[in-house]
This record gives C-alpha cells, sequence and structure tokens, in this order.
C-alpha cells in the first residue's frame, strides 16, 4: 500500500513539472517579438538628433528617445567607417577584419582595379544591370542566423535605397535585398536570392516606384516651422529651398534627399502586409535603411535647411512606421533597434585660412619617392605596384625575384615614410596582422590583408590625403561625433546608458533577445 501512494505521488510531482516547463515554454516563445525591425540611418548624429527636437511630433524620435532603451555614447570599433563597413558590422556583430568588408569599395589585388563590396559577375541583376550578391561578406548575419534556427520558415527582408545597404544587412539566407536601381528609378534586386521579384515589389513597381513621380516631385520644407526653427543658420537668415530631380543622375540624386525615407516606409509597411511577416509564432526580420545626410553629398554650409528637413522627415516617417505595426500586431510582439552608419561626409575646411596646421600629402608623389628610395638600396624596379586612398600596395612579385624578404621591404618602407612631413603613423600588414597593441586595434579591426594595402599611411589632424589618379580626397580627423543605439518596443523598458557601447553587439544582444545564436564571427557581449 506504501509503495502504491509513493507511486502515486511521485506521478502527481513528474506531471507537476512537467505540466510547469511546458508552461515556461510557451511563455518563452509567447514573449519572442513576432517580428524584429532593425533600422539603420545613414550618418544619423546625435547633436542634429536632439537640437531639432522642438519640430518633432511626439510619434517618432520623442517616442522613442522617451520610452526607449538608450545607449548614448555608441562607437564602431574599427576605422575608416564607411556605409557597407558599418551596415556590415551591425548584422554580422564583428569587425572587417573578420567580416571581410572594409568599404564600399578595396582594389583588386589580381587586377589592381576597384571593386564594389557586393559586386559579382556570377548574379544578374533583376530590374537592374548591376550583378550583385552577398558573397564577399564572409561571415553569417543575424538574418542567416534566423533563418538556420527556425529551419527557413522565419521571413528575413532588407529594404534600402542603396544596393551595398540592403545586400549587406539581408545577407545571404534572407529572402530578398531590395534598392532602387540608379538608372531606372525601380525597386530591383538580384538573381542571388529569386529569379524574379516578389510580387508585391512588381505591383508596387508599376503604381509608386520613384520614377513614376519623378518628374513632378519637388523637394520643399514640410513645415513653416522647419523653415523658420535657425539652429544650423549661423550666418544670418537662409531662404527656404525648392529642388526638382532632373538629368541623368537624377535618382541618385533623389536617394540623397529627405524624401527618399518615405519610399523605404510605404514600401516596408507593403512589405509587411503581403508577405505575411509578423502573422506567426516564428520571429521575423526587417531590415531598414533611411538616409540621414545631406543632399547631393554638399556641406553643411550649403544645405543647412535641408539636412535640418530631412531630420523632420525622417521623424516622421519613423512615426508613420511605428504606428502601422503597433495598429497591426501590437507594440509588444515588435522590437525596434535603431542606429547610426556613424560616418559622417564632411567638408574639407580651409584651415590654412585660419592659420591651422594643415596640409595635402600625395599618395602618387609619395610612392615615386618611395620606390626611387628601394631603388637605391636594392637596385632599379618598380617596388610600388600601386597605390589606393591611404593604402601602398607593394610589388610582391618583384620583392620575390630580387629574394627581398616582405619583413625587410615593410621595415625599410616604414621607417622612409616615417619621416615624410604630415605623416603621423605608418602601418604595416605584418605590424597589424601581429600586434595586439590597444593603440593599433581600430586600425587592425578595420584591415584585412585580401583587400588592404602593404602599408597604410595615417596623416596628422588637419591633412589632406589626394590620390592624384583617382582625384579623390580625405581629410584626416580624430574627433568623436556622438551617435545613439536605441532599442524600442518588445520587452524594453525606458533607461538612458551612457556607458560607451559599440555596435557589434547589437547582433548578439537581439540574438539573444529571440533566443538564437549570435552570428559565427561575434564575440562581443551582448548589451542586456
Amino acid at each position: 500500500m506504501t509503495n502504491r501512494y509513493l507511486y502515486i505521488t511521485l506521478l502527481a510531482v513528474l506531471g507537476f513539472n512537467a505540466e510547469t516547463m511546458t508552461a515556461q515554454v510557451q511563455g518563452q516563445v509567447k514573449d519572442a517579438p513576432r517580428i524584429v525591425v532593425s533600422i539603420t540611418i545613414d550618418q544619423l548624429r546625435s547633436d542634429y538628433l536632439e537640437a531639432f527636437m522642438p519640430l518633432y511630433s511626439d510619434k517618432g524620435f520623442q517616442k522613442l528617445l522617451n520610452d526607449g532603451r538608450i545607449y548614448t555614447n555608441a562607437t564602431y570599433p574599427f576605422t575608416p567607417i564607411d556605409r557597407a563597413s558599418a551596415t556590415a558590422a551591425i548584422y554580422s556583430g564583428t569587425t572587417p577584419y573578420y567580416n571581410n568588408i572594409i568599404g564600399q569599395r578595396w582594389l583588386n589585388r589580381k587586377t589592381l582595379r576597384p571593386v564594389g563590396c557586393v559586386d559579382d559577375a556570377k548574379y544578374t541583376g533583376v530590374s537592374t544591370t548591376e550583378k550583385t550578391s552577398p558573397n564577399q561578406l564572409l561571415t553569417s548575419t543575424l538574418g542567416d542566423e534566423l533563418k538556420i534556427a527556425s529551419g527557413g520558415k522565419a521571413l528575413v527582408y532588407a529594404i534600402a535605397p542603396f544596393r551595398d545597404a540592403a545586400v549587406l544587412s539581408a545577407g545571404h539566407a534572407a529572402n530578398s535585398a531590395i534598392w532602387i536601381d540608379d538608372q531606372q528609378g525601380t525597386w530591383c534586386s538580384t538573381s542571388y536570392y529569386s529569379q524574379a521579384l516578389p510580387l508585391w515589389v512588381q505591383a508596387y513597381n508599376r503604381l509608386s516606384a520613384p520614377r513614376n513621380k519623378i518628374e513632378s516631385t519637388e523637394w520643399e520644407p514640410y513645415s513653416l516651422l522647419g523653415s523658420n526653427y535657425s539652429y544650423l543658420t549661423q550666418g544670418g537668415e537662409v531662404k527656404p529651398f525648392k529642388h526638382k530631380f532632373n538629368g541623368t543622375h537624377q535618382f541618385q540624386l533623389y536617394k540623397t534627399s529627405a524624401l527618399v525615407n518615405s519610399d523605404i516606409t510605404d514600401m516596408a509597411m507593403q512589405c509587411v502586409t503581403s508577405s505575411g511577416m509578423g502573422n506567426d509564432k516564428v520571429t521575423d526580420l526587417l531590415c531598414l535603411t533611411y538616409y540621414a545626410g545631406t543632399y547631393d553629398q554638399k556641406t553643411v554650409t550649403d544645405c543647412q535647411l535641408e539636412l535640418q528637413d530631412t531630420y523632420i522627415r525622417l521623424d516622421n516617417e519613423l512615426g508613420r512606421l511605428m504606428a502601422f505595426l503597433e495598429e497591426k500586431m501590437g507594440r509588444d510582439n515588435v522590437l525596434y533597434i535603431i542606429t547610426s552608419t556613424g560616418h559622417f561626409d564632411e567638408e574639407i575646411p580651409d584651415y590654412s585660412a585660419y592659420k591651422i596646421p594643415s596640409g595635402t600629402f600625395y599618395m602618387a608623389r609619395t610612392a615615386n619617392l618611395m620606390n626611387m628610395y628601394l631603388g637605391a638600396v636594392w637596385g632599379q624596379g618598380n617596388y610600388i605596384e600601386t597605390t589606393y586612398r591611404n593604402h601602398i600596395f607593394l610589388n610582391r612579385q618583384l620583392l620575390e625575384t630580387k629574394k627581398i624578404s616582405m619583413g625587410d621591404a615593410l621595415s625599410r618602407s616604414q621607417e622612409f615614410l616615417a619621416m615624410m612631413s604630415g605623416v603621423r603613423n605608418v602601418y604595416t600588414s605584418l605590424q597589424l596582422l601581429t600586434s595586439q597593441n590597444e593603440q593599433t586595434l581600430k586600425v587592425r579591426n578595420g584591415y584585412t590583408p585580401d583587400n588592404c594595402g602593404d602599408i597604410v599611411i595615417e596623416t596628422a589632424p588637419g591633412w589632406t590625403i589626394t590620390n592624384e589618379e583617382t582625384k579623390e580626397n580625405e581629410i584626416s580627423r580624430a574627433s568623436f561625433t556622438q551617435f545613439p543605439i536605441i532599442f524600442f518596443g518588445s520587452g524594453i523598458h525606458a533607461e538612458r546608458i551612457q556607458t560607451p557601447v559599440t555596435v557589434d553587439q547589437i547582433a548578439p544582444t537581439v540574438a539573444r533577445s529571440i533566443r538564437i545564436r549570435a552570428p559565427n564571427a561575434c564575440f562581443s557581449k551582448p548589451l542586456f
């Protein structure tokens, strides 16, 4: 009898535990957001974001800043940064040293010609002539891991004005990456994901593609209040602007205007509605890129009201998107992540006019002088294969023929360059690949031996690096421009955190929130 009662009691305890575990598992599934909306805002700056607060509604930025978890001091753990390298870092959770995306373009060592970060001749464009794939991104992304974890059931879409941003945020396993074609002004993609555009994109192109409205579109200030506000107008009154988009580059111009953000929101809402994102318990991922840079890459001085209007309209678009998703699936079922690409297209000031130390460092001229020096040491020859941006590529074949070790060539080159005016630091490939010095860490994180030169030159602040062959100019600046990381929505409580963080922590944070593995080269800790 005693054994019988003991057996019954044991079964009851086990049954209770099983019910408890089942309830916990069900609770976990219920708590996971139905959709993650990752928003990357190209060139978003904290100072402008906060300066225009009086012009915002209570539905966009103000809602995010009041109710979100805000990391106010975000940085990128590598240098240099542009839109492509930033996007890849956000979604791969690691730096160019591992993910291979050092920028929008780099020099191909075999052909000695620049290549785009998403160029791929194997995959034809869909509604575009550009051949594209994410195959140069050498690590998995947040979307890739979500696809693996869900057995392919999760929906992953990326929408951006720009090709590189769309493809790098989509990753390898997405349903599609969609962007605006520079030539035709229609939404397009690549055969890497599918041989045809999704039906809802085709329908949207017929009705609302930028090319259908470009001739009648004018960009004017969004409101009279915005025209009269004068945060940036330090030189007196600035007249309201009016821009039309004409000429062979009209769609490229349009993509640097505030109006393109409305297209991103419209496409995002169409994507969610037509694809069924967020309709089941499997978490989906929607990656969006908005634009907050200057119009036509002009200086801030030349487009003050345009930049101000961009932030006002961006606030409106974020509010419109959040209101749509909240009405469709509820605030607790959507997790938003908002951050910046962290790079800013700044004007090159004339420091010399104000007696500020500055100068110009000429790459081709430097390469010629260095070649003469190495020739004096080892005999005549073309020791410098080429230069690209601030990188010098040595002629490895010649060094091998002359039986000169790479270490010796790099050491002598470094010594020569360090004596030149305007040079602050000279980094060699061996130094970047082997050193763990904290001073060189950011440069090393932005370096890959396959896509970078053998020598990287860093000039003093205020100096401009000029490549005489490509006509490209870059100014060296060590100043820090602040931008935030914002989490909002599902399971997020309002908090403002000033502890410095890095953007490679976003991917593991989201991965933990939706209970999947972080991308395969991500070793950063989650933010919470």
